[in-house]
C-alpha cells in the first residue's frame, strides 16, 4: 500500500515536470521566487525521498526469506542502499538548491527594507501603472577604490501591458543633475548637483558624494546613494523611477568564472588596464575577433576598458557582456553551479525591489522576452554632458516612449528630439550608432540593443591590419 502511494506521488511529480516543461514555466518561476513555496518544495522533496526509502527497506524485509545466508543478506542490503540512494541523492541536491534559492531571494530582496523612494508596505507595487521604470547601475567599488562610482547608468522603461522595453543610457560625465522640486535635494541643489569640483560633481559621483555630504537628508534608507540617483535621473529623464538594481563590478569576474566563462564578439582592440588621465598605457589588449572566449578577469577588463576609447564604447560593451552572461546561463550550467552562482550573486547584486513584487516581475519578464528592446543613448552627438539641456532630454524620452512620433500632448520643452548641429561620424571601431532625429515632425530613431554586440567583420579586420596598440610592456 505504501508503495502504491509513493508510486502515485512520483507519477504526479512526473506529470508536473511535463507541465513545467510545456505550459507551466511561469507558475514554476513564480514558485522559485516565493520563499514560502520554496520551503514547501523542500519539505515535499524530503517527505517523498523518505517514503521511497521506507518502501525499499520494508519491501526488502517483507520478501527476505528466513534462513538467508549472511552473504546474501549483505548483497541484498547493498542493493537496498543503492535503491534508496538513487532517490535520496537527487532529492538532497534538489532540496539544497531550493534552500540556496530561498536564501538568495531572502538576502537580495526584502519586504522590510528602508527606502526613501519605495513604499515597502504596498501590497500591489505594480498597481495600474502603464510602465515600470528600473534604474540599472554598474558600480566600480572594490579593493583600492574609495567608495562606489556608478559609471553605468541605464533606465529600463518597461510597458506593463506588452513588455516593450526602451533603455535610456546616460553618460557618466553628465553634469548638473537636477532633482524634483518636491524633494529636499532640490533645495540643496537648485541649479543641479554640485560637490565643489567638476570631477566630483559628475553623474557617476552622485551615488558616493551626495549622501556623504548630506547623510540624512532623505530620512531612513538602506541605500541613500541609489535614492539620490533615482530622484535625479528620474527628474533628468522626466520619469518616475520605481526601483534600482546595482551590479558591483568588483564581484563581476567571480560571476563569470562561476558560469565557466562567456563568449563575446570583439570588433576593435579593447585595452586591459591603463589610466587615460595619467597617460598610463594598458598592460595588454583584447584582440578583435568573433566568439572570443573570456574568463572572469578578461570579461571584467572587456567591460571596463576605456583607454583610447569613449565612455559610449564602454557602455556598449557592458550591455554586450550582460547579454553574453545571459547566453551562458543555460539551465544545465545553472543547476550544476547554482550554489556558487548564488553565493556570488549575493555579493554582486543590490536592489530595492521588494520580495512581494517578484511574482509580478516574473509575469513581466515573460512579456519582455517576446517584445522589442530598443535603446536611446544620450551621447555627445545628442546632448552636451557639460551643458545638458534637460528639457531636450525629457522631450526625447517622451517621443521615444510614444514610438518616436511627435504629438500634441508632449510635455513642456521641445516637441521633437534634438538635431545634432554637426554630428561626428562613428569610427569604424565602434559599430553602434547613436539615436538621431531630424525636423520637428520627425520620428526618434531607436537602435536595437543587439546591434552593438554583433560582429563587424570589416571593422575587426581593419583594426587587426592596423596592428596592436602600444602597451606598458612594449
Amino acid at each position: 500500500m505504501l508503495g502504491g502511494v509513493v508510486l502515485g506521488v512520483f507519477l504526479l511529480l512526473a506529470a508536473g515536470g511535463v507541465w513545467v516543461a510545456t505550459g507551466g514555466q511561469r507558475s514554476a518561476l513564480r514558485a522559485a521566487v516565493d520563499t514560502s513555496s520554496l520551503l514547501w518544495i523542500v519539505g515535499g522533496v524530503a517527505l517523498g525521498a523518505l517514503l521511497w526509502s521506507a518502501v525499499v527497506v520494508t519491501g526488502y524485509l517483507a520478501v527476505l526469506p528466513r534462513g538467508t545466508s549472511r552473504g546474501r543478506r549483505v548483497v541484498g542490503g547493498g542493493l537496498v542502499l543503492l535503491l534508496a540512494a538513487a532517490v535520496l541523492a537527487p532529492a538532497a541536491l534538489a532540496g539544497q538548491v531550493a534552500l540556496t534559492q530561498r536564501d538568495l531571494i531572502s538576502d537580495v530582496f526584502t519586504d522590510d527594507g528602508r527606502s526613501a523612494t519605495v513604499d515597502q508596505d504596498d501590497s500591489d507595487p505594480f498597481g495600474d501603472k502603464e510602465r515600470i521604470n528600473v534604474l540599472l547601475l554598474g558600480g566600480d567599488g572594490g579593493e583600492g577604490r574609495d567608495g562606489v562610482r556608478t559609471d553605468t547608468v541605464i533606465v529600463a522603461s518597461i510597458d506593463t501591458d506588452d513588455g516593450e522595453t526602451t533603455l535610456f543610457s546616460l553618460p557618466r560625465n553628465l553634469e548638473d543633475l537636477p532633482f524634483p522640486e518636491s524633494s529636499p535635494l532640490a533645495d540643496l541643489y537648485p541649479d543641479g548637483f554640485d560637490a565643489g569640483s567638476e570631477s566630483e560633481s559628475l553623474l557617476n559621483a552622485v551615488y558616493r558624494n551626495g549622501p556623504a555630504m548630506h547623510p540624512d537628508v532623505l530620512g531612513p534608507t538602506d541605500n541613500p546613494g541609489a535614492d539620490w540617483l533615482k530622484l535625479g535621473v528620474g527628474e533628468a529623464l522626466g520619469l518616475d523611477i520605481d526601483y534600482y538594481v546595482l551590479i558591483n563590478l568588483d564581484g563581476f569576474s567571480r560571476l563569470v568564472d562561476a558560469l565557466g566563462g562567456i563568449t563575446v564578439d570583439v570588433n576593435y582592440w579593447v585595452p586591459i588596464g591603463g589610466e587615460p588621465t595619467l597617460g598610463t598605457l594598458p598592460d595588454d589588449y583584447i584582440a578583435p575577433g568573433p566568439n572570443r572566449f573570456m574568463d572572469g578577469a578578461t570579461a571584467l577588463a572587456f567591460a571596463r576598458g576605456r583607454f583610447g576609447l569613449t565612455d559610449y564604447d564602454r557602455m556598449d560593451r557592458q550591455r554586450c557582456t550582460i547579454d553574453a552572461i545571459i547566453d551562458a546561463a543555460d539551465p544545465i550550467t545553472l543547476l550544476r553551479k547554482y550554489q556558487q552562482l548564488a553565493r556570488t550573486t549575493k555579493d554582486v547584486v543590490f536592489t530595492d525591489i521588494p520580495r512581494s513584487a517578484l511574482g509580478d516581475f516574473v509575469d513581466l519578464a515573460f512579456r519582455v522576452k517576446d517584445a522589442d528592446i530598443r535603446s536611446v543613448v544620450f551621447d555627445d552627438s545628442v546632448i552636451s554632458p557639460a551643458y545638458p539641456d534637460y528639457d531636450r532630454i525629457r522631450g526625447t524620452v517622451f517621443l521615444a516612449l510614444q514610438g518616436g512620433a511627435a504629438g500634441d500632448d508632449a510635455p513642456d520643452g521641445p516637441t521633437s528630439a534634438p538635431t545634432p548641429s554637426s554630428p561626428a561620424p562613428s569610427p569604424p571601431s565602434s559599430p553602434s550608432a547613436p539615436p538621431t532625429a531630424g525636423d520637428d515632425d520627425a520620428d526618434v530613431v531607436l537602435s536595437d540593443v543587439r546591434d552593438a554586440c554583433a560582429y563587424d567583420r570589416e571593422a575587426a579586420e581593419l583594426a587587426l591590419l592596423a596592428g596592436e596598440p602600444p602597451t606598458r610592456n612594449g
